[in-house]
């Protein structure tokens, strides 16, 4: 076999064999048989002529078998995981979570850090003192067993083909493939050893799918390849035209994230909070109907166990609880400030990316991996599409610990547009199962 054959019957439309995909990934992640200009070609290939389902299950499966799979065997009960393709004030798992294993559901979790406008849950998860990504694969797998949930980095040794193909995707203009895409994502949910996952697709302005066409496409393939592979699998596309929620940055974000887990959660980000963990519960047979999960997961939230279950979580891995409890202990910015409309009318629009960079700007987020975050900044929406303002009132607050915010008060500023007219905006805009 010889890898000038496979990527030019790619480049031909042609469809290829599982021992074809799986040559190209192990030779390329080994770096024996496959050298990286091969790779190039290959992915550029795909970009072009496209993988059916089964092929993007095999180079799914490929990329899984290149390092460690997760062994969660040893966890009773049935295992769920969630995965969200990023947003900006995206901070569901940190309600789902909880709530979810607060009702004796497993909530296995390994996540990634945050490269972008803010930090990944676990950069949100250690604004929060003592709090321990790196617990040992037993640690994780013991915790889970005893309190039902765990939220922690990735190892290394997972998906090492993931690391490597990307690496290449991104100096090559291949990453917005979305067999490529659907195989690098669910390669790791796969590594990470759940039996029900549940993806948060996000569509819109904040988020890397723009086009709701496009995310449906890739919904449906992910929601496949997991099937294929035995899983249950369940996919919501939601709107992230807007931020999700008010806060966008690590402490706020999770102070917002207590709030909702105490029942005065924003109206949008509580019900993806809701509708994602009732996705779970049904797929894990708790409930026989989405209306019965429902309830289930608002039962959860005015109960106070999915907040309990959170401190648990924390204590559990090195974190002071007292914080969940009272998130006036949480460190905060130097400065607040405002930044206030010159125009009455109502938000039509806020351009999630636009928060998102100025997030970035003040020290939220990270432009390399090596950067060091501000857990502290960030910025707290007053105004939310649909919302009517007045000349003179607050749209955003800047949380920053520098005095000089003329750049991120002019990106917030910009962000917003008004109108005439009030919107109502949709949050989730399609179910794929």
């Amino acid at each position: 076999m010889r890898a000038v054959d496979i990527i030019e019957k790619k480049r031909n439309g042609n469809k290829l064999t599982e021992d074809e995909i799986k040559f190209m990934v192990d030779g390329f992640t080994k770096g024996d048989t496959v050298m990286d200009y091969q790779m190039s070609a290959f992915n550029m290939a795909v970009y072009f002529r496209g993988m059916d389902d089964e092929e993007a299950t095999w180079m799914t499966k490929a990329m899984l078998h290149s390092g460690d799979i997760l062994d969660l065997s040893m966890i009773k009960g049935v295992k769920v995981d969630k995965h969200s393709t990023g947003g900006v004030g995206d901070k569901t798992s940190l309600v789902v979570a909880p709530l979810v294993a607060s009702l004796g559901i497993k909530f296995a979790k390994m996540s990634g850090r945050g490269l972008g406008h803010t930090g990944g849950t676990l950069d949100k998860l250690e604004s929060i003192p003592g709090y321990n990504i790196s617990i040992s694969q037993q640690d994780f797998i013991d915790q889970v067993n005893r309190i039902g949930i765990a939220l922690i980095g990735q190892t290394k040794s997972l998906v090492p083909a993931d690391k490597k193909l990307y690496a290449l995707r991104d100096v090559t203009a291949t990453v917005e493939s979305i067999p490529l895409i659907a195989s690098s994502i669910m390669s790791k949910k796969l590594a990470s050893g759940a039996d029900v996952i549940s993806l948060d697709v996000k569509v819109g302005s904040g988020a890397f799918m723009k086009d709701l066409d496009q995310a449906t496409k890739l919904a449906e393939l992910m929601v496949s390849i997991g099937k294929m592979c035995g899983k249950k699998m369940s996919a919501e596309l939601t709107n992230m035209d807007e931020p999700l929620g008010l806060a966008v940055g690590n402490s706020l974000e999770v102070i917002e994230a207590i709030d909702t887990l105490n029942g005065h959660g924003p109206k949008d980000f509580t019900e993806l909070c809701m509708e994602v963990s009732a996705e779970l519960i049904l797929d894990s047979g708790l409930a026989k109907s989405h209306s019965e999960a429902l309830a289930l997961a608002h039962k959860q939230i005015e109960n106070k166990e999915a907040l309990h279950k959170f401190v648990e979580l924390v204590e559990a891995q090195g974190g002071d609880g007292s914080y969940v409890l009272n998130p006036d202990k949480f460190t905060k910015a130097k400065y607040v400030k405002e930044v206030v409309s010159n125009q009455d009318g109502y938000v039509t629009k806020i351009d999630a990316l636009a928060i998102g960079h100025a997030a970035m700007y003040l020290g939220g987020g990270r432009a390399k991996m090596d950067d060091v975050i501000d857990h502290a900044v960030g910025i707290v929406l007053n105004k939310k599409v649909g919302d009517y303002v007045r000349k003179g009132e607050p749209l955003a607050y800047i949380h920053s610990n520098k005095e000089d915010i003329s750049l991120e008060s002019k990106c917030v500023f910009d962000a917003y547009k008004l109108g005439k007219d009030k919107i109502e905006p949709k949050l989730i805009l399609k179910v794929v199962k």
